[in-house]
């Protein structure tokens, strides 16, 4: 118990350094991440605390979707958009194409270690995840189409808001997948599961795809 109390507050922080250093590099963000960004553009709020205000409301569409938030959801809404505020103020934007290049590379990287934390922690999984696999179980629907239309959603809302899309979005939509299933076969707190040492069992919670994956 007293590791998994401490991977999920550390993975959260890290997920949302990750999307910070992201963010700094500016060459393309996740869905989520744009669409926060294209908000923090058209109201004038950090991008952190706003993240943190769309998860809240993302949260209050589990209300009729029926889907019961654990305590990883509530720190997921409180961490992940303070951390990445918090980062901002000490990351400098990338000068140049190619170094934004190698600090996105790190952001993802950073990205991917944290959902393997905080899924692997197993205390629920993050507002926007829940939003997925709830439209899922109510609407009938196969997880990826839920997932492909929420985030189209999300990625042409924040576009249209000013949101960054570039290279990094692409990237991160092929990345982010193979980087956080690997992170959480590390980390899997379950029994079974591959951080405990005994053989691996796969993780209950899958990883979003933004987050961040989000988570």
């Amino acid at each position: 118990m007293l590791r998994r109390s401490l991977q999920l507050p550390i993975g959260l922080v890290l997920y949302g350094v990750g999307c910070a250093v992201m963010i700094a590099a500016g060459i393309g963000l996740d869905p989520w991440t744009v669409f926060a960004q294209g908000v923090s553009k058209a109201t004038g709020m950090g991008i952190g605390w706003v993240t943190n205000l769309i998860g809240l409301g993302v949260l209050l569409l589990w209300i009729p979707l029926r889907q019961r938030p654990g305590l990883g959801t509530v720190l997921n809404i409180l961490m992940v958009g303070t951390a990445m505020q918090l980062a901002l103020d000490v990351i400098p934007t990338a000068p140049s194409f190619a170094l934004g290049c190698v600090m996105f590379a790190a952001g993802i990287a950073i990205v991917g270690l944290g959902s393997g934390l905080y899924i692997g922690a197993r205390f629920g999984p993050g507002p926007r995840d829940g939003l997925m696999t709830g439209l899922s179980h109510r609407l009938g629907w196969p997880l990826w189409i839920s997932r492909t239309l929420v985030e189209a959603v999300v990625l042409t809302a924040g576009w249209l808001l000013g949101g960054t899309l570039g290279i990094g979005t692409v990237a991160f939509a092929v990345l982010i997948g193979p980087l956080a299933h690997a992170a959480v076969r590390a980390f899997d707190t379950a029994p079974g599961g591959a951080g405990t040492g005994a053989p691996h069992a796969s993780p209950a919670v899958t990883p979003a795809a933004g987050a961040a994956s989000a988570p």
